[in-house]
């Protein structure tokens, strides 16, 4: 890994061969398998369940792959959830050497809630592609469609929202921007709302937005806040699918995190390009567990699983 860095397919990179096509169906088929094992959970209100179930199938379904695997980012530690660990190996052995960000459930409460948007999701790129973010759990992150526009994440929400808006040619009010309906994320919201901004708060759902963000055809025109720092380095995978434009930055939530990020001399006052996040192609499979609004998803290396998706994306209710 860097230091400090039934099916629907679509085009594939030309450039970027390094997971030959064979490994690309298997992997869609292991997110498809954890899609199938949590579906039967859905509505049940116990998340562990859920995340437990295509968590088994997910590991059952990668080792059969013939890959050298490893898998150097998994949603769940930061919940004590049941998760695919950093580190972790998985494969025959036999072919190219990959890693893989994965979520094998992301949106957990979500289906155990019985509500739109959770899926199955991975993000597969040649050995040492994606950046180690080590213990870290929290990103600040900005997206969107591109090509750069000069937004950055030190300057004020204001300022980047008036370089957006000039770059497309609109009006600030014309904007939408998402930001994650958390009390982290308070202070950006409010800022997003003073600016004139049209204002998408959402309690969950990050990669659904990130796709609505980056794709030349989403409803959203940024993404901005505080969320995963697993989920991260898959949406960057995405950003890079659509050529769209990412920032992030580490994020501790807690003493605690600050501590161990500490103690693996990760730099909190850098802020990663897209690139840096994912240096190479990385192709990205997803298969939905309840509905999912995943129209714009399909890109170059991006492929997502037949069926329970929804036009526009979903508006769950907060969720204890």
């Amino acid at each position: 890994m860097q230091n400090g860095p039934d099916e629907s397919p679509v085009a594939t990179d030309a450039a970027a061969p390094a997971i030959p096509e064979e490994v690309r169906a298997a992997l869609l088929h292991a997110v498809q398998a954890a899609a199938s094992a949590a579906r039967p959970l859905v509505g049940n209100g116990d998340p562990h369940a859920v995340d437990a179930a295509a968590v088994d199938a997910l590991r059952a379904a990668l080792a059969t792959i013939d890959v050298d695997g490893r898998i150097v980012a998994g949603e769940g530690e930061k919940d004590d959830a049941p998760m695919l660990h950093p580190g972790e190996r998985f494969g025959t052995g036999s072919g190219p050497a990959i890693d893989v960000a994965v979520d094998p459930v992301d949106g957990t409460r979500l289906a155990a809630a019985g509500e739109p948007g959770a899926m199955a999701i991975l993000a597969a790129a040649p050995r040492g592609a994606f950046l180690d973010l080590g213990p870290a759990h929290y990103l600040d992150k900005l997206v969107h469609a591109g090509p750069d526009a000069g937004l950055d994440l030190m300057l004020p929400v204001g300022e980047n929202l008036a370089l957006l808006a000039e770059a497309r040619g609109l009006r600030v009010a014309d904007l939408t921007v998402a930001v994650q309906r958390r009390q982290r994320n308070a202070a950006l919201a409010a800022a997003v709302a003073e600016a004139g901004a049209r204002l998408h708060e959402f309690e969950h759902g990050d990669i659904e937005r990130i796709v609505h963000a980056v794709a030349s055809d989403g409803s959203l025109d940024l993404l901005l806040g505080v969320g995963g720092a697993p989920e991260g380095i898959i949406e960057a995978a995405i950003v890079r699918a659509h050529d769209g434009f990412m920032l992030a930055r580490l994020a501790p939530q807690s003493r605690r995190e600050v501590a161990r990020i500490g103690r693996v001399g990760l730099d909190l006052t850098r802020s990663w390009t897209r690139d840096e996040l994912c240096a190479d192609p990385a192709f990205v499979a997803i298969a939905a567990v309840t509905e999912c609004a995943l129209e714009p998803a399909p890109a170059e290396l991006v492929r997502v699983a037949p069926g329970r998706m929804t036009a526009e994306l979903s508006s769950a209710p907060a969720l204890a």
